[in-house]
């Protein structure tokens, strides 16, 4: 049965929430000036973006109480599932959305300007949307945990990987501000779009050579012939990954 059938082309935005994790265990429920880090998540993406359905993709009575009871439309999913894709594809199956935004419940300052851009990338021919932004430290282009990518001239995605790309060859790979500022390039924000049809096939789709190589699902995509639209935004993200994370977040509020 669907929950509240879609009668416009609007996406939905589907925030999955898994209680568990490895780093930051019960992150999602963690408190931040007496509030659940879900819930500043929420509450922002109903202020930046109130003209998109929002639902979240749970898999624990905690999280499901703690969102019901705010006022936000929780859909329980399976606990097991191996990646977030595949559980915005069950809430999916029941929310009934034609395309989805994916906003992760560890990032509460995403900006509307960021899920819009999302929304406008599938306009095209793309199953999937993203976001990059340019580098501007070197240190962070050299960093194999920010995934970097390079598009087309229709801003379609040709490759992510964690190695530094383009290549420098003209400096032996060795860059500095000056040159990433004549020289844009630019870092995978983990913010995504999908098509419905693609989340409904994606957990049939066998990992392929390059994301078990690099370990970045997007890969899988690729490798099986979906186009990614990668939009450039200059709003980076902050996620909160670790409990060290949570003085930048903090730092942030006013």
């Amino acid at each position: 049965m669907m929950i509240g059938m879609q009668m416009s082309k609007m996406p939905s935005i589907i925030v999955p929430a898994r209680l568990a994790s490895t780093r930051f265990p019960s992150k999602l429920l963690h408190e931040v000036r007496g509030k659940p880090i879900i819930l500043w998540t929420a509450e922002r993406i109903r202020t930046v973006a109130p003209e998109f359905p929002l639902y979240f993709a749970v898999d624990d009575d905690a999280l499901e109480r703690c969102l019901s009871e705010a006022g936000f439309a929780a859909v329980r999913t399976r606990a097991e599932h191996p990646s977030g894709t595949d559980r915005l594809a069950e809430a999916n199956a029941s929310i009934g959305a034609p395309a989805v935004i994916n906003v992760q419940g560890d990032e509460p300052l995403v900006t509307g300007e960021q899920i819009r851009a999302l929304a406008a990338g599938l306009a095209g021919e793309a199953t999937i949307a993203t976001l990059a932004v340019p580098f501007v430290r070197p240190q962070d282009f050299a960093n194999t945990n920010q995934v970097k990518v390079v598009r087309d001239r229709e801003g379609y995605a040709l490759y992510f990987s964690r190695s530094p790309m383009p290549f420098a060859r003209d400096t032996a790979g060795q860059v500095d501000a000056v040159w990433l500022a004549q020289n844009r390039c630019y870092r995978h924000l983990g913010l995504y779009a999908y098509k419905a049809d693609f989340l409904s096939a994606f957990s049939s789709l066998k990992p392929g050579f390059l994301e078990q190589v690099e370990k970045l699902e997007q890969l899988r995509a690729m490798e099986h012939g979906y186009r990614i639209h990668v939009g450039i935004t200059d709003q980076t993200t902050i996620g909160i990954d670790t409990p060290e994370d949570i003085a930048e977040f903090e730092a942030c509020l006013p």
